[in-house]
């Protein structure tokens, strides 16, 4: 039976600032057209791992292949042009700029223009300017139901719909692999859904492949078709979700105890003394 090449394959990836390990060996690879997962508890080595694969660290040891290709050593805006695009854990954008020119700075990497082209906006920059409009206004701005927004100061706009900006300018450098770096973090029930509605309709419309970093487990679960799990640096357990789920390092990693029965008895024990306190008062 024939098994289709991974698009990403890490392997073997340590990294190490001075005498600390921020990853430890880390192996796993990305299909095409799927969503993975990275989670762990914090401070698990998630977002190192994510500047590692993007080139803003370099690994101590081990290696990462895009496409078969070794990128290890690659600069970050080299990987960028290739397909690699992201966003981050902390909001990226340049808050006194319009959505639209934020989102514009994202196709930077791919753009042919030359010095002197674009200072007198000679023949190619103004093609270029106009196919990147047309792209940017015409799919991706009505993709991501941004357009009464496309003009506004990025400061005047509330956290959601910050990372749904940063998200957009991901999407401006053309991916093959699209990284976000805790898309839901600190938004609502609502905020949250239509994320998860925009990730899995580029996935499905574009054919984008996801890498996702998320503390949201629902999210995750009902996402993902393949989830690593970190801890320490290190891969603690990989495979579809609900394998992962069960898996009781993972369930030990996140709450300190292997036995579900026994975190259970412990938090019921918890809440007896306040509930006695309040029926004394």
């Amino acid at each position: 039976m024939e098994t289709t090449r991974p698009l990403l394959q890490v392997d073997a990836v340590t990294l190490a600032f001075g005498g600390v390990r921020a990853l430890s060996g880390v192996s796993f690879s990305v299909q095409p057209g799927s969503i993975t997962a990275v989670i762990g508890p914090n401070g698990a080595g998630k977002t190192s791992l994510f500047n590692t694969i993007s080139g803003f660290y370099r690994p101590t040891e081990g290696s990462i292949r895009f496409k078969g290709q070794e990128i290890t050593r690659i600069p970050a805006p080299q990987r960028a042009r290739m397909g690699l695009g992201r966003s981050f854990q902390n909001i990226a954008l340049f808050r006194g700029m319009t959505v639209l020119d934020n989102i514009k700075l994202g196709r930077h990497a791919h753009l042919k223009t030359n010095v002197f082209d674009a200072l007198f906006y000679l023949g190619r920059a103004r093609r270029e300017e106009a196919a990147l409009r047309r792209d940017i206004e015409e799919r991706i701005i009505d993709f991501l139901e941004i357009d009464h927004i496309r003009h506004a100061p990025v400061s005047a706009l509330s956290y959601g719909l910050q990372k749904r900006v940063e998200m957009a300018r991901a999407l401006a450098m053309q991916p093959e692999i699209l990284m976000l770096d805790e898309p839901v973090a600190g938004m609502n029930r609502e905020e949250t859904e239509d994320m998860a509605r925009f990730i899995l309709d580029v996935r499905a419309e574009w054919g984008v492949t996801v890498l996702m970093v998320e503390h949201d487990m629902g999210m995750v679960m009902d996402l993902s078709d393949h989830v690593v799990v970190l801890n320490f640096g290190q891969v603690i357990a990989q495979g579809v979700p609900a394998v992962v789920q069960a898996d009781p390092e993972v369930t030990r990693a996140y709450l300190g105890s292997g036995n579900v029965d026994e975190l259970r008895a412990k938090l019921q024990a918890a809440s007896r003394p306040r509930a006695a306190t309040t029926g004394a008062a």
